[in-house]
């Protein structure tokens, strides 16, 4: 009996290491790539930089003065600045973390042949 456990477990490791490759690069690539829209969806929902660009010109705690208005504006102009250079980083590295994942089999086969 013990026997047939064995072999049966020792046939289903093979087969998931065989089909292994083939869910990374469909499946896989599926699961990460709605990782990563989500992922950006959810920088832009937290640094929100076009809302800030949105309301650029309301002046801040209602100050409706020139000077109110010009330190608003000189603020939010930063401010934006800030968030859009944010937003960028956060996709350039989800970007680059998916690209790490579309190679991670080729370079760990790459290193254990050259090694």
């Amino acid at each position: 009996m013990w026997m047939l456990i064995f072999q049966r477990m020792a046939w289903e490791f093979l087969l998931d290491f065989l089909y292994f490759p083939l869910w990374w690069y469909t499946g896989g690539i599926l699961f990460v790539g709605r990782w990563f829209l989500h992922s950006v969806s959810e920088a832009n929902y937290r640094f929100a930089p076009f809302l800030w660009l949105k309301n650029i010109f309301v002046p801040m705690y209602g100050q409706t003065d020139l000077q109110g208005r010009l330190v608003s504006i000189f603020i939010r102009m930063i401010n934006v600045f800030g968030r859009f250079f944010a937003l960028v980083f956060a996709v350039l590295f989800l970007a680059m973390v998916v690209i790490f994942w579309f190679l991670l089999p080729i370079l760990l086969i790459l290193f254990l042949f050259l090694s």
